[in-house]
């Protein structure tokens, strides 16, 4: 019988010849920028703060005059509509929807990244009965919509060759 050791060791020995690595926050090419035009306690601006904070190389700065970067939302949406729904008009099936709508400058108005939408959809079952919960799921549904966009959107800030 194999000591339990034994298999860990080879296992940690066969992981590191293949080059995992665990995903980490993209480098920015950049120290500072601004998040500019979200709504005040924007969920989706929370979460690239904390996206962008995970980054040692860069920081969110409140003033565009201290920001080498500004990523302006022009919008930011959350929506939900129904998919499906019985004979007697209830409710079985909505699709909650996601959009960021943003463009990335210089302070000067250089453009470095044009006008682009990341849109996301998650689909999920409705009952009336468990509208709490169901209430619940949305929330994390969502939260999982935001930090999919975070993740695309800091891919595209780190593919900014030039300021």
């Amino acid at each position: 019988m194999i000591d339990r050791r034994a298999l860990l060791s080879l296992a940690a020995i066969g992981l590191s010849g293949c080059g995992f690595e665990l995903r980490r926050a993209p480098e920015l090419r950049f120290k500072t920028l601004q998040l500019a035009g979200f709504k005040a306690h924007s969920p989706l601006a929370d979460e690239l703060r904390r996206s962008i904070a995970a980054s040692t190389t860069t920081r969110v700065v409140e003033a565009a005059s201290q920001a080498e970067v500004v990523l302006e939302a022009l919008t930011d949406l959350r929506d939900k509509g129904v998919v499906t729904s019985t004979t007697a008009g209830q409710v079985r099936e909505v699709q909650l929807r996601s959009k960021l709508n943003f463009r990335v400058r210089t302070p000067m108005g250089k453009e470095l990244i044009a006008a682009t939408e990341i849109a996301t959809s998650r689909d999920m079952t409705y009952n009336e009965r468990d509208a709490l919960a169901k209430e619940q799921e949305e929330e994390l549904l969502y939260r999982a919509m935001q930090s999919d966009i975070a993740s695309q959107v800091l891919r595209r800030l780190a593919a900014i060759q030039t300021l």
